[in-house]
């Protein structure tokens, strides 16, 4: 295995994320056997599994913890152990919601913030928790409350929209968001670049259509750029990017959890078409910051008043750069990045930064396909690894790659290719990966 370094990257900045403007008669047809709906969120197509209200409530002891103060929907008839995982789930929502804990007092003002979480299970399958903590209605000080909607589908901008509409009807009544959510759990999750139209019924205000669009490039809808590049140079995205690919133990530090849960998501899409296999949290609780104290590669993000319990484990040293080019390299300790926010005024950076960093996978390993040999009998194919980065004429490049074959992500994802049938594969990286041959056929075309 890899000697690991560790890169701690810290923010000096708040951000905050806004309430938008402006869903409870699906427009669209829904399934009408209990069954049929039942695979069809096994199978991940429903928008989502529960919709929580976490409160914080004061104890006995006059700290104040988070319980579960309105559930939907709620399930009945389950077995024990359903209700023991159900009851972990519910357990962990809280932790994730709060993670400060219990250093809680009323405030009579708190800007509404949007930050995502990740749950995973044992098998390794993992569940998007979306939550939304805002100020509740009332007068004098008061406690904030977290709107929680736990789905196993990954589009943060689609659901602070379906947070938008929650949190308007809960303006008016707890009861007006019932409807909305029981129409919105039935309809047709779009596929990427459709729509889904809800409609709602807001008292005073009439009949509304709410129309709920999936972002046409399904890999990024999850991710906004933005945050990271205001956070970061491009030097340190780079030095970002080069510690995750080698599966290094990656922290970053920031005030707000909206900025936590938005770079360490960002960061994770730049590794496209792989997947980060480690230990994956996006925020932290405090009362689990001993994961830090891990052997192994992780991307955590952890709040800046709990930095000196991670710099006292993690014995933190001086900056030092992390170069893509020689792998082998290792710091003498983690490396720590204290950044300023600067001004990013770009409309299409989604865009722009998938076309800057997936073309470093195209070029160095995207002749995998050509290395997979398989028999006529049907079974699964093989991966000559030895020949695969032999044939790379670059040997910078080549002993990338022979270090980046050890890797989790690397070796899931050319496992999956093994059991893919030999037919042409789809996607948009393997759509660049043509492109690139054959610009590289033409170039060489033209040379003779």
């Amino acid at each position: 295995m890899l000697p690991y370094s560790k890169l701690l990257l810290t923010h000096d900045n708040v951000v905050a994320a806004g309430v938008k403007e402006p869903c409870q008669e699906s427009l669209d047809s829904a399934p009408a056997d209990t069954t049929a709906r039942e695979q069809r969120y096994m199978s991940g197509q429903y928008f989502f599994e529960y919709l929580v209200v976490v409160s914080l409530k004061k104890s006995k002891e006059g700290a104040y913890e988070p319980q579960i103060t309105y559930q939907f929907p709620k399930r009945d008839g389950m077995v024990r152990f359903q209700r023991e995982e159900e009851e972990k789930t519910l357990k962990a929502i809280t932790l994730f919601c709060f993670p400060e804990g219990i250093s809680w007092a009323p405030l009579t003002e708190y800007h509404s913030e949007t930050f995502s979480f990740v749950l995973t299970e044992i098998d390794g399958s993992r569940r998007n928790g979306y939550c939304r903590r805002l100020l509740p209605h009332g007068n004098g000080a008061r406690p904030p409350e977290a709107f929680c909607i736990i789905s196993r589908l990954a589009c943060f901008g689609l659901f602070s929209k379906i947070f938008d509409e929650v949190e308007k009807r809960h303006q008016i009544s707890m009861a007006m968001i019932y409807p909305f959510m029981q129409s919105l759990r039935e309809a047709a999750f779009p596929a990427p670049g459709n729509t889904v139209k809800i409609k709602s019924f807001i008292p005073d205000k009439g009949t509304e259509i709410i129309s709920l669009t999936r972002p046409l490039d399904s890999w990024l809808e999850h991710v906004d750029f933005r945050t990271l590049f205001r956070c970061l140079t491009n030097e340190e995205v780079v030095l970002v990017f080069a510690a995750a690919v080698m599966e290094r133990r990656i922290v970053f530090i920031a005030v707000e959890l909206s900025t936590l849960s938005q770079v360490i998501h960002a960061v994770a899409a730049l590794l496209y078409p792989f997947t980060w296999q480690h230990t994956f949290i996006s925020i932290v609780p405090e009362i689990l910051i001993d994961v830090v104290m891990a052997p192994t590669p992780y991307l955590l993000g952890v709040q800046k008043r709990l930095m000196e319990q991670v710099t006292d484990q993690t014995d933190v040293s001086s900056p030092t750069p992390i170069s893509l080019g020689h792998p082998d390299h290792e710091p003498p300790g983690p490396c720590v990045c204290v950044c300023t926010l600067s001004p990013s005024a770009v409309e299409e950076l989604n865009r722009v930064v998938s076309e800057a960093f997936l073309p470093f996978f195209v070029k160095t390993v995207g002749h995998f396909a050509l290395y997979v040999t398989r028999n006529s009998s049907g079974q699964p194919g093989v991966f000559q690894s030895r020949a695969f980065y032999k044939a790379i004429k670059s040997k910078t490049t080549r002993h990338f790659v022979k270090k980046f074959l050890q890797t989790q992500m690397f070796d899931l994802f050319i496992q999956e290719v093994e059991q893919q049938p030999a037919s042409p594969q789809q996607g948009i990286f393997h759509k660049k990966i043509v492109e690139y041959q054959e610009q590289k056929r033409k170039e060489k075309a033209k040379r003779h």
